[in-house]
């Protein structure tokens, strides 16, 4: 749209060849900003250079109609006791002094063509005015000074002294704070901050989406992410009341974002849900279809059906027996439980697949193992599983079988996996109800 913006957040190794690609695209008059954000402490392994401490936001607009509105923070503690030190204890507290000079080479300083001095120049109440005129009209004057906002300057006698300038009395509490600038330094990291990680090495601060789309849209717009990991875009939209599109190259984002959207909001993924998922499977046959494309792709798409699950590695390669994984704590413990996860996406299961879970899953002290697969288990399968030692409950729900084993099918149709809780996400607690799910 001719009102929307785009913001590229690059390092800035990387960030002059982007500007040019901007340029070219969007064209150069339309470069808004270079944004520089403070986002972590220095390195104490910088020896050959100075630290790299920042990263680079472009900030471009569609047209000269991009939306834009001012962003402000608090004002400095320090420059507030410096400036706002007048009170006249009316009762609209403190505020400084400003000048009611007219801006040089606009406003009220251009030129009158019939008297030849600047439209602002009128003597009020016996004050002459700057040489560029005052920054007001004579109208505006008496009103400014109708609602107390005129500092008259005095001797000591109490009387006005004329030889020294009128000021505008800016009262802190009408102030909207200090205006934000290309600089960032406000914007605490992940880490710093009381956000939870995710586990996403790019992952930004909702703070930081924030103040984007406080700037460049209104409620009712909509926000795309085209990149979106883990979803910290679409978390700042949904909360400030933005239509959102989230576009992301893996499963394993879409079903951190689910999780993210329904802890954060309560909403959910579905036709008749608050949002949807598109472009991955929904049913076996669409399953079977990206298994024989991509086993890879599966594999993610299928630890993906698990809440909160992530991949154990996401590059291509031997995993250990090792697919995929969720961290959770048990209520009223301090240890932090792990279920390993293994996805089969052959024609075949063997008995010899549950039996390396179960030895990956002592090599690895894990509580759970989940067996994800596109074929139904044999008897044989289900019946040692069954034996195996079940995880306790410490809420008073029934005891879980350490090892369990799904089809995708039953995934999909919502016949999920047991977690020794009780719950309504399929198992898996909130974050901050004493059953904390960490990231790995």
């Amino acid at each position: 749209k001719p009102t929307g913006s785009l913001y590229l957040h690059c390092d800035p190794a990387a960030s002059h060849y982007l500007k040019i690609v901007l340029d070219l695209v969007f064209g150069p008059t339309n470069f808004r900003n270079e944004i520089t954000w403070k986002r972590q402490t220095a390195h104490s392994d910088a020896r050959l250079k100075y630290a790299n401490v920042a990263d680079i936001l472009l900030y471009y607009g569609k047209t000269d109609k991009a939306h834009f509105e001012p962003v402000y923070t608090k004002h400095d503690e320090g420059y507030v006791e410096d400036f706002y030190k007048f009170d006249d204890g009316d009762g609209r507290g403190v505020y400084r002094l400003s000048d009611m000079s007219a801006p040089a080479g606009g406003g009220m300083a251009t030129i009158n063509k019939v008297t030849g001095k600047p439209n602002g120049w009128h003597v009020y109440k016996g004050f002459v005015p700057p040489q560029r005129g005052w920054r007001y009209s004579p109208e505006t004057m008496a009103e400014l000074d109708g609602e107390g906002r005129i500092y008259f300057p005095r001797h000591q006698d109490g009387t006005r002294d004329t030889t020294k300038r009128l000021a505008l009395k800016r009262y802190l509490k009408e102030m909207k704070g200090q205006i934000v600038g290309n600089v960032w330094t406000d914007l605490n990291p992940i880490g710093v901050s009381a956000e939870i990680g995710t586990g996403y090495p790019t992952q930004k601060p909702v703070a930081l989406l924030k103040r984007i789309l406080e700037a460049s849209s209104n409620p009712g717009d909509v926000v795309l992410d085209p990149f979106c990991g883990c979803g910290t875009t679409i978390m700042a939209a949904q909360e400030l009341g933005r239509h959102w599109i989230g576009i992301d190259v893996t499963a394993t984002a879409t079903s951190l974002i689910e999780a993210r959207l329904f802890d954060t909001f309560g909403i959910h993924n579905g036709p008749k849900g608050d949002f949807q998922v598109f472009g991955l499977p929904t049913t076996e046959a669409e399953a079977i279809e990206l298994a024989n494309r991509d086993k890879h792709e599966f594999q993610k798409w299928a630890i993906s059906l698990v809440p909160r699950a992530m991949p154990w590695q996401e590059k291509k390669g031997a995993d250990g027996g090792v697919d995929g994984f969720v961290r959770f704590r048990l209520p009223m413990s301090k240890e932090v439980d792990l279920t390993i996860i293994s996805v089969k996406g052959g024609q075949t299961l063997k008995m010899d697949d549950v039996k390396n879970l179960q030895a990956t899953m002592a090599q690895n002290k894990a509580k759970l193992g989940f067996l994800i697969s596109l074929v139904s288990p044999t008897k044989g399968i289900v019946d040692w599983a069954a034996k195996e030692p079940r995880v306790k409950s410490p809420d008073g729900g029934d005891p879980v079988p350490s090892i369990q084993c799904r089809t995708v099918g039953q995934l999909l149709r919502g016949e999920a996996f047991a977690f020794p809780w009780n719950s309504s996400i399929s198992g898996i607690p909130k974050a901050g109800e004493g059953q904390t799910v960490l990231p790995f």
